[in-house]
């Protein structure tokens, strides 16, 4: 039997890995889609529907859009760039720190993986002494 860590990702655990996160609250975002936040910050939230980024054989409009907050550019370029990651951005967030995952993709990432995503996202959010507290109680996050 696989371990948590290395079974694949579920939309559930998006939402128990950022609540798991200290000082986070939920806030019911348009249509019911929640927004996790740290001190006011959006770390992850669920996106409605909109015009950039849909289905390019049917023009659909995606449902499923998750957006992760991530440290720099840097790391967000490394995360869609690659060709087997299911992360991916669009013009509307060109130079915005943050990606994005379909939640029917989430499977093709590790629920560990997705917990240090979500982790990171945590930690570009939160103010200094929450995210120095954090490190330092979890030396290897």
């Amino acid at each position: 039997m696989a371990s948590k860590r290395s079974r694949a990702a579920r939309v559930e655990d998006v939402h128990a890995l950022a609540l798991a996160m200290p000082h986070v609250t939920v806030y019911p975002g348009t249509k019911g889609r929640p927004v996790y936040q740290v001190g006011g910050k959006s770390l992850v939230f669920f996106r409605n529907p909109r015009p950039d980024a849909f289905d390019p054989d049917t023009g659909e409009r995606y449902d499923d859009v998750i957006v992760l907050w991530v440290a720099d550019q840097g790391e967000k370029l490394a995360m869609v760039q690659d060709d087997a990651s299911p992360y991916f951005t669009t013009p509307h967030f060109e130079g915005h720190p943050s990606v994005l995952v379909r939640a029917s993709r989430l499977g093709e990432i590790t629920y560990g993986e997705l917990a240090e995503v979500v982790q990171d996202a945590w930690l570009s959010r939160a103010s200094a002494r929450r995210r120095e507290r954090w490190l330092a109680e979890h030396p290897s996050g």
